[in-house]
């Protein structure tokens, strides 16, 4: 019986190595961390995919996330939906998006998001997407977008719906 039990633990174990990333992506630029990079598959000819992550700033200064770039789309801006009189909305923020000291910022599905346009091919369940995000004080930071399924509502497909990076007008 013993054996058994043992053996039941290391499947388990394996079976939670193929459903949890090994190696969460963190990479930090001056006072930023980001974590959590991911997007999601896209259909054959789709031209825009979002992308999304964690920015945490553990400085004393605030920092400004202003745009992006990547060889899968011809570029990347800054992106947030909101709700404004009962009807969903979508807008560039041209002028980036501040990073205050001490917060931390979650792009996800349904707020702030980046939007890769004119992508150059599908974006596969499984790839990693090489991006470049520029920010105004920690400048160019390269990090991968880990692409998720489809309908995907947060790194490794969770389903749940998560809006703590939406904002009310």
């Amino acid at each position: 019986m013993r054996s058994f039990s043992r053996t039941v633990a290391c499947a388990i174990f394996v079976a939670a190595l193929f459903v949890t990333p090994l190696h969460a992506q963190e990479v930090k630029a001056g006072d930023l961390v980001m974590t959590q990079a991911w997007s999601r598959a896209t259909p054959g000819g789709a031209k825009i995919a979002g992308g999304y992550l964690t920015i945490e700033n553990k400085g004393s200064t605030p920092d400004r996330l202003l745009k992006g770039a990547a060889d899968i789309s011809g570029k990347i801006e800054v992106h947030e939906m909101a709700m404004n009189n009962g009807v969903m909305t979508m807008r560039e923020l041209d002028k980036g998006l501040a990073i205050e000291p001490g917060k931390t910022v979650k792009l996800a599905p349904g707020g702030y998001h980046l939007m890769l346009m004119d992508l150059k091919g599908p974006l596969k369940q499984g790839d990693k997407v090489p991006v470049t995000l520029e920010f105004e004080k920690a400048g160019k930071v390269k990090l991968s977008l880990d692409v998720q399924g489809v309908g995907a509502q947060a790194p490794g497909g969770a389903s749940g719906h998560d809006h703590s990076g939406m904002k009310k007008m």
